[in-house]
């Protein structure tokens, strides 16, 4: 595929850039960065505090509800929340990898191993589900918000939302997250699903009784016939990963819960002990909603990086191209075609790429082969398995000491040795525990 005009010529003028033309790894930092007090006020006109305070209180109300149909969550009281696990054998293997220290204290969010949905999706995804049940619900009078929620696991209540559909377009995870909260409130849903997705998610999806349709188009054509699909149904919900506040909001509201998770580890966040996440992006829903919450808690002491597959950069791209949505893989010659099918995404949201642009440290790209690298890197050390696209956020640590743009990043913001090693590291895992097992097989054929 050749080149836009428009794509020759920032590739040209921009070294990451045109690295990423060139299909090789790089990192992008980001020119746009600012100290968190100069933008919190512009944010919050979108987003505010009290509006993720609001999605917090939301899942607090459906944890009877949530603990009723899934028993997986009776430990958790129908909490759905992953652990924050220190993975230092992990760390050790990186580190004889690469040939380098990986400096501070290194962590695996375990977001592929959420009830119901194993995938970092199960947050934004359900939320928006058990959100628009609860208006539905509200609108018709038959539920107050001092009720006891688990009542909504009622025979009465499933046909009262069987009246309704969810349409959602998805690469997988998304989907499944959306079928299988749907399906379990009553609805009826639909997920329009793209070539990328892998077929074991389809069949998933159709076991719990969801209507999966097929395109043999990208992401973007699966959310775009969702979207129509769900406009022509005036008892149709459309969940919108590339537009969804609502989405966004269960993603950002991660971050307070991950604060008490860190204060329970006795693990400080400050000036003298950073916080570096790296968090694996798609078309951006998840890693901007989590980024944007965690800046609210942490504000400066945190650095967020996402991490794309080389050939599908999409986030980077609508950043560093200042042409958000309208950005698209295709124009820099690019497949969009990648092993790690959540993250195949040829063009992002434009309203992540907006919201965030001010608060994103930077981007790393990541080849396919060096995902099933840090996949049995990570499976040999921690005895730990995550999907393909969930191990691009080990090229982070790894990089973040090696390569010469990142030191200049670590210049730039005061990441001394010195404080690097009183920091702490979170590799994001976005999903995994769900793959079937000949699945797996294959995948760790590949390592």
């Amino acid at each position: 595929m050749e080149l836009s005009d428009y794509a020759r010529a920032l590739a040209a003028a921009n070294q990451a850039l045109g690295d990423i033309a060139a299909r090789r790894e790089t990192f992008w930092g980001n020119p746009k960065y600012l100290p968190f007090d100069l933008v919190k006020g512009v944010c919050s006109l979108t987003v505010s505090q009290e509006d993720i305070a609001d999605a917090a209180a939301r899942l607090e109300r459906f944890r009877p509800f949530i603990q009723a149909r899934f028993p997986e969550t009776e430990e958790t009281g129908g909490l759905i929340e992953s652990p924050l696990r220190p993975i230092p054998a992990m760390q050790r293997a990186l580190e004889d990898a690469w040939g380098c220290p990986i400096p501070g204290r290194l962590c695996l969010k375990m977001d592929s191993h959420l009830a119901v949905a194993r995938s970092v999706k199960a947050r934004g995804g359900i939320y928006e589900v058990l959100k628009h049940g609860e208006d539905l619900a509200l609108a018709a009078g038959k539920l107050r918000l001092t009720d006891d929620y688990a009542c909504l696991a009622g025979d009465d209540m499933r046909d009262f939302f069987h009246q309704y559909t969810i349409q959602v377009g998805s690469t997988g995870n998304l989907g499944l997250s959306i079928g299988i909260s749907g399906a379990a409130l009553g609805f009826q849903v639909k997920v329009h699903m793209s070539a990328d997705a892998k077929q074991w998610k389809k069949d998933l999806l159709r076991a719990h009784g969801v209507q999966v349709l097929e395109y043999r188009d990208d992401y973007s054509r699966a959310v775009a016939e969702g979207r129509k699909a769900s406009d022509a149904d005036p008892n149709s919900y459309f969940v919108d990963d590339e537009r969804s506040k609502d989405l966004f909001l269960g993603y950002a509201v991660a971050a307070g819960r991950l604060e008490v998770q860190l204060r329970q580890q006795g693990i400080p966040v400050d000036a003298e002990h950073p916080l570096l996440v790296y968090i694996p992006a798609g078309v951006g829903g998840a890693p901007g909603g989590v980024t944007y919450g965690l800046k609210q808690v942490f504000g400066d002491n945190v650095h967020c990086f996402f991490t794309e597959p080389v050939l599908c950069p999409s986030v980077l791209l609508g950043f560093a191209t200042g042409r958000y949505e309208k950005a698209n893989v295709h124009d820099f010659g690019l497949s969009g075609q990648t092993e790690a099918d959540g993250l195949a995404c040829a063009s992002p949201s434009g309203f992540v790429t907006r919201l965030d642009e001010n608060l994103v440290s930077g981007c790393f790209t990541v080849r396919d082969q060096r995902l099933y690298d840090f996949m049995g890197l990570l499976h040999r050390a921690e005895d730990i398995l995550i999907e393909p696209s969930s191990c691009a956020a080990f090229i982070g640590p790894a990089a973040l000491n090696t390569w010469l743009r990142c030191q200049q990043y670590r210049e730039a913001h005061g990441l001394t040795d010195r404080v690097m090693a009183q920091s702490t590291q979170i590799c994001w895992a976005t999903g995994g525990s769900l793959v079937p097992d000949k699945i797996w097989a294959q995948y760790l054929s590949h390592c």
